[in-house]
């Protein structure tokens, strides 16, 4: 994909998370970051068909904590992240699809709890792959459908 084919996004987009019922989630574009993250809690592991599943609340709405969404999700992985303050722990990996505007792919997103961040989701290098260039002194530059 050459440069003029790519999406071009701000520092915080909105993006959709179909298969977990949301919409309009403010997001992080964070280069910085190698792998995307959701915050999550009640996170609870359980077996499905012999695989390891998850199953998790989201807090779609950062201005409303009381309001989540009961969500499950097959366990890609499990790896150790190390976070922006420099501790490290193991977090479940899913895949989701992303839907950024008109444009939607598959990601992988690491669970955890980001309560004290500002955006409830960030999407990392490996999120973004060579579809996306970050323009970070804008924000809202993807048009959503």
């Amino acid at each position: 994909m050459n440069s003029k084919e790519k999406i071009i996004v701000g520092a915080i987009e909105e993006c959709g998370l179909p298969e977990f019922g949301i919409e309009n989630l403010p997001v992080r574009i964070d280069t910085g970051a190698k792998t995307s993250s959701l915050h999550v809690d009640g996170i609870k592991q359980f077996r499905r068909d012999g695989s390891p599943w998850v199953s998790f609340n989201i807090h779609p709405n950062v201005h409303n904590v009381e309001e989540t969404i009961a969500c499950e999700a097959k366990v890609h992985d499990i790896r150790t992240i190390k976070s922006s303050n420099g501790s490290s722990d193991e977090r479940f990996i899913v895949k989701t699809t992303l839907k950024l505007g008109e444009h939607s792919w598959t990601i992988q997103l690491s669970l955890t709890d980001r309560s004290e961040m500002t955006y409830l989701m960030l999407l990392g290098r490996q999120g973004m792959g060579r579809r996306i260039l970050v323009d970070p002194s804008e924000t809202f530059l993807v048009q959503n459908n």
